[in-house]
């Protein structure tokens, strides 16, 4: 095996999941055990008037998103996923996350009907 760029990238992506994971299972830990809702559902940093009946959400987001990186951590680990699956599980599984945060921020911000 040669060192290029593809490896480097590769290691790259890999090492990234553990930090990744970490942090997302401490915000789900924040969320569902400590109930520290404070940084749910920000939009610029504002939270919504209702953040509460979002953090159940962004739990669920958090768990799943960090469950899977778990789940591609081990895989990787045990030689059972191939180079192809890991990083397709990984990446859509970080984009997933990104995106599904950017929905739910954006959501509790609607002001259909409020005044």
């Amino acid at each position: 095996m040669v060192f290029d760029v593809s490896v480097a990238m590769t290691w790259l992506l890999f090492l990234a999941l553990f930090p990744i994971s970490f942090y997302w299972l401490r915000r789900a830990w924040i969320i569902g055990v400590k109930r520290d809702i404070s940084e749910v559902a920000l939009k610029r940093g504002v939270a919504p008037p209702n953040q509460a009946r979002y953090a159940p959400f962004a739990l669920l987001i958090n768990l799943v998103g960090a469950g899977v990186l778990i789940f591609v951590i081990i895989g990787v680990a045990a030689g059972s996923l191939a180079y192809e699956t890991w990083s397709a599980i990984a990446g859509s599984t970080i984009w997933m996350k990104i995106i599904f945060d950017f929905i739910l921020s954006r959501q509790a911000h609607l002001k259909f009907g409020r005044k």
